[in-house]
């Protein structure tokens, strides 16, 4: 029947959208061009145009089944009582069995099995997609490239300098005022492109900050200062967002997400808000022509927590 052939189409054209989402899922790279059609990447275009033909396919061809293959005849069915009964179970059973009958799925093979070909690739692309909840942390973890949760850039080497952010421009710890915030980076950061920049910059982002030196309470290590210049990372301990609106009067900055409040005069612990931990502090320190460098790395993840952190 035609009706038939249309809704077996229908089904098969379904199966080979799902495989063309796999294929495009595996060898389109995500990339950094957004610009393939109106404003989307490659990679988000096909995923979301094959993942919806494929939907789109099974649900039209279902209609279809149910206009031109299916019996067209009123039933009149009587109330019953609201319990559970033999009779309703009888029922039930009897209208299953009915509808069974009635849609034809026995009868028409090859529109059942095209409808199981479709139905069964279409759990395809939930397991592919499985593959993005991996590696584990401590499978990417480099302390020598600064990948991984654990690492930034700022360990990549000793004395990494510290430049400002956009501009890439050094710091020297000797033009700083007290009550300047500076918004920082690892030099390097901008050698990078795409994701990794992304990354690195999510990890590395920091706060320099300086203030008179009897004002500063406690710092999270021996002589971490620079002459009252403090660096702390960042990113806020609560769910990660950046931070960087300072009240100079007291020392204060407050993340605009929740309103997490740390007191960078006192080793940036919480004094407000959500977050659970102090901002991570970086060790400064000054190269031979007087710019900020850092000591080394923080000595803890910077961010939120994730599960395989110690606290």
């Amino acid at each position: 029947m035609r009706a038939e052939r249309q809704v077996a189409t229908m089904f098969v054209l379904s199966a080979a959208c799902t495989v063309a989402f796999v294929v495009s899922y595996f060898t389109l790279d995500v990339g950094t061009n957004w610009t393939t059609f109106g404003g989307l990447g490659a990679s988000t275009l096909f995923l979301g145009v094959f993942l919806g033909l494929a939907l789109m396919l099974i649900g039209v061809g279902i209609i279809q089944w149910a206009r031109k293959l299916m019996a067209d005849q009123e039933i009149v069915e009587m109330r019953h009582p609201a319990r559970s009964s033999d009779a309703d179970r009888e029922a039930t059973v009897a209208a299953l069995t009915m509808g069974i009958e009635e849609s034809g799925i026995g009868k028409h093979k090859l529109v059942r099995r095209s409808l199981l070909l479709s139905v069964g690739f279409l759990g395809v692309p939930a397991v592919v997609m499985l593959r993005d909840l991996g590696p584990l942390p401590k499978d990417v973890a480099n302390a020598a490239e600064g990948t991984g949760l654990q690492h930034t850039l700022w360990g990549v080497k000793p004395g990494v300098r510290v430049v400002r952010d956009v501009v890439g421009t050094p710091i020297r710890a000797s033009d700083l005022q007290i009550g300047d915030l500076v918004n920082a980076v690892p030099d390097g950061l901008f050698d990078l492109h795409g994701t990794e920049l992304q990354a690195a910059k999510a990890k590395g982002a920091v706060i320099v900050v300086k203030l008179a030196p009897d004002e500063i309470k406690s710092q999270q290590g021996d002589q971490w200062d620079v002459g009252g210049v403090l660096c702390y990372s960042k990113i806020c301990s609560h769910v990660g967002c950046p931070i960087s609106l300072y009240e100079r009067t007291t020392h204060h900055v407050l993340c605009p997400c929740h309103q997490s409040t740390f007191d960078l005069a006192d080793s940036a612990k919480v004094v407000f808000g959500p977050a659970g931990r102090p901002l991570p502090q970086l060790a400064l320190d000054v190269d031979d022509e007087g710019f900020l460098v850092a000591q080394h790395d923080f000595l803890e993840p910077v961010g939120p927590s994730y599960w395989e952190r110690e606290r």
